[in-house]
């Protein structure tokens, strides 16, 4: 998991590379977007566990698989 900190440290899930940016998605589910490598690092432990709890309680729901 990654943290896009040019969107208020939003977390997401690498995807791959397109021309020079990155493809993160969300973690529970959803469009992806690209950002510039530059504004990337890795998620804290804490955003890790955040993320993860989100996507847990969406497919609780049945917002997610």
């Amino acid at each position: 998991m990654l943290v896009d900190t040019s969107r208020g440290d939003r977390v997401g899930e690498f995807r791959g590379v397109a021309g020079p940016y990155w493809s993160l998605r969300p973690v529970c589910g959803g469009r992806e977007w690209e950002v510039e490598p530059r504004f990337v690092r890795p998620a804290l432990l804490m955003e890790q566990l955040r993320a993860r709890t989100a996507r847990l309680n969406a497919r609780s729901r049945g917002e997610v698989l």
